[in-house]
């Protein structure tokens, strides 16, 4: 995949390099290949994921179950899905 995201009929995969424990979650560019992504939660129990998929969501327009984890549960590099967003983030605008 080059490039972040990667459009996938109605749906949108993002490649994603988690910045957990920041101050607010945010779009902060890019790191290599992968879309940056700060995240105001712990890299513990799983709650840095749950603010990713959190912050998605709402950066998406679609529900929580709509947002779907792809691989990298345990890692900093991640992939995730989006299924059939109703918004796009301002921040990625260069990708629409």
């Amino acid at each position: 995949m080059a490039g972040p995201l990667r459009r996938d009929g109605d749906d949108v995969v993002l490649v994603i390099h988690a910045q957990p424990g920041a101050r607010q979650s945010e779009f902060a560019g890019l790191h290599g290949e992968a879309l940056k992504v700060r995240l105001a939660a712990p890299a513990q129990e799983g709650k840095a994921n749950r603010e990713l998929c959190r912050f998605l969501a709402t950066a998406f327009g679609v529900p929580l179950a709509s947002v779907e984890l792809l691989n990298g549960e345990s890692s900093r590099h991640k992939r995730v899905k989006i299924s059939s967003p109703r918004l796009w983030p301002p921040a990625l605008a260069a990708w629409q």
